[in-house]
């Protein structure tokens, strides 16, 4: 399979310039507070034999992108990067894509909606000129977290810019724990899968107040392939930030679990094919190898 969502930080440079990276991540988070390399992201997808990854940042400035491309060409594990542009600037933002498009494993942009205090950032009419900017290079944009605040405006967005690849990454972060929450989630999630330019990812699923587990998960996995059928889903594991809940192998056992309910040319679709047709990666299915 491809893991369509890894991340890597680095606290050696935490701190660059009097600026502070990854903002989100403190002593809080306990053992997720630390360095996670390429050769620890290696070994880890070898051991669960999982051939390949794509990076997905998880700072919102150029550093993370440039390194996540630094990566990127020491390691053909590496399939692509999703990085991070300057979307409500659009002159910096054209700069900064004709600068990353130069390095082919650059594949997407992602933003760290969730963080930005902006609930309208979707929407934003400098955002879309930037968005628009994306699209006509035939790359991606990943939305992480959408749920509760930015799910609806992922819809406005992937209806009114049908040439954009709107990637949902987490399944929107699903409150399967509350009833009342789950049905605002799920007319938004319906309505996503609605545009044919939408994708999903089955990824980042350790919710609060649900144990990890393929039966607790199973009513998110149904809904999925509802909404999005298994040629528009993806399979990711979030590593590292699953470690708090699971290791990387139990993650991925659990997803797998889900998906072998699929027929094999279905399992082919969400373990390898939507990814490498969505981020245009440059390897072949193992189902055509």
């Amino acid at each position: 399979m491809i893991d369509s969502h890894l991340h890597l930080w680095t606290l050696d440079t935490f701190v660059t310039g009097g600026v502070r990276h990854y903002p989100w991540l403190g002593p809080q988070h306990g053992a997720l507070f630390r360095s996670f390399g390429e050769d620890e992201a290696r070994e880890t997808l070898d051991a669960a034999g999982v051939r390949g990854a794509v990076l997905v940042q998880a700072d919102d400035t150029v550093d993370d992108t440039g390194s996540m491309l630094a990566v990127a060409a020491r390691n053909s594990w590496v399939l692509g990067v999703v990085g991070w542009i300057s979307l409500d600037a659009p002159a910096e933002a054209e700069e900064q894509l004709h600068r990353f498009t130069a390095h082919p494993a650059f594949k997407g942009v992602r933003h760290l909606v969730h963080d930005d205090p902006r609930g309208d950032f979707l929407d934003v009419p400098a955002v879309r000129e930037s968005l628009a900017l994306v699209a006509r290079r035939g790359l991606t944009f990943d939305i992480p977290d959408a749920f509760p605040r930015h799910l609806g405006s992922a819809v406005r967005l992937a209806r009114e810019m049908p040439e954009l690849t709107v990637v949902l990454d987490h399944l929107g972060k699903p409150p399967l724990a509350d009833p009342e929450l789950m049905d605002s989630w799920s007319a938004d999630f319906r309505a996503l899968g609605r545009e044919p330019n939408s994708v999903a990812k089955l990824s980042g699923l350790h919710l609060p107040g649900v144990e990890y587990t393929p039966d607790a998960l199973r009513p998110l996995f149904e809904s999925a392939l509802e909404a999005f059928g298994p040629e528009r889903l993806m399979i990711g594991c979030d590593w590292p930030v699953s470690t708090l809940g699971t290791p990387y192998g139990r993650t991925l056992d659990v997803l797998l679990e889900l998906v072998s309910t699929l027929s094999p040319s279905e399992q082919d679709l969400v373990l390898e094919e939507t990814a490498i047709r969505t981020y245009g990666l440059a390897v072949t299915p193992i189902a055509e190898s």
